[in-house]
């Protein structure tokens, strides 16, 4: 039995989520286009007869510009130490930059197994490929590159199977049946945050957090959810309630669709917006929010 810890690295929207969401096989953490998406250090755990995995999803690395945000590139480097390897993810249809080279060597010169995946091969022209390899040949880097597509599946077995191969023998860490260490209740907030970020532009759906009031199902198996959303600005909350409330109605029932799927059942969803000035910069909200720094082991 071979078992151990991947710690999932790389810029933001470098396809991180989406990548561990595939290999898993469920969905353990939201997907969007945007920055920020992925919050805190979630764990996605894979499980076969001779082998399990657990995926470390991090933070996308960018520059910290409020608490927030330089607490979560703080969990990224913590999370990086405590793993039996590092995979850094790319996004090809980005291309390759200095900046990459620069944060695998960062990771690299922690003296852990490391590897590539060079992800969203679908959606770029196949000639960059080669001309992008060449540019890892040429860095000096010693460091084997995949390159996948997780929406079409392609080469993610392979990588799958050479992770495998990187653990350290050793006995499950998760039982059988479990996939995420994230509860119920804290996916559902994240599904919530999801729709938001898929719906809203700029900078409205980076400054609000989901809190959760209500949490029950009932007797006759309903989910009753209560939630606020958070923002920043009073002209942030107008908008996401949009005219005579059509904003927030139309994103609740995105949002309670996908909810129903994930708990297998009918929602009751109840949501309220509500303004707290600069809460990413102010660490007693960040706590109160759920949102806790990941130290070192």
């Amino acid at each position: 039995m071979r078992s151990g810890y991947v710690a999932v690295i790389g810029r933001a929207n470098a396809g991180k989520s989406t990548l561990i969401n595939v290999m898993v096989g469920e969905k353990v953490s939201i997907v969007s286009p945007k920055p920020q998406t992925t919050r805190d250090r979630i764990l996605g755990v894979l499980t076969e007869a001779d082998y399990q995995l657990v995926f470390v999803d991090t933070p996308g690395i960018y520059k910290a510009r409020n608490a927030l945000t330089d607490m979560m590139m703080r969990t990224t480097d913590a999370s990086a130490k405590s793993v039996d390897f590092i995979l850094y993810v790319l996004d090809g249809h980005e291309g390759v930059r200095g900046e990459d080279f620069e944060l695998i060597k960062k990771y690299k010169a922690l003296g852990l197994p490391m590897a590539v995946a060079y992800t969203k091969i679908d959606i770029m022209p196949k000639e960059n490929i080669p001309l992008d390899m060449a540019k890892f040949a040429d860095s000096g880097l010693d460091v084997d590159v995949f390159p996948v597509s997780a929406r079409k599946g392609k080469n993610v077995k392979a990588l799958k199977e050479f992770l495998v191969k990187q653990m350290p023998e050793g006995e499950k860490v998760f039982e059988q049946d479990v996939v995420s260490d994230k509860s119920e209740k804290f996916m559902i907030s994240e599904i919530m945050r999801e729709k938001i970020l898929l719906k809203f532009d700029k900078e409205i759906p980076h400054g609000i957090a989901i809190v959760i009031n209500t949490f029950e199902q009932n007797e006759n198996g309903v989910y009753e959810i209560n939630l606020d959303i958070v923002c920043e600005r009073a002209n942030h909350k107008a908008i996401l309630i949009g005219k005579q409330g059509k904003a927030i109605k139309e994103v609740s029932s995105f949002a309670r669709q996908d909810m129903e799927k994930f708990l297998g059942g009918k929602v009751f969803l109840t949501t309220y917006v509500k303004v707290k000035e600069d809460w990413r910069d102010r660490p007693g909200l960040i706590r109160e929010y759920g949102y806790e720094e990941v130290k070192q082991d």
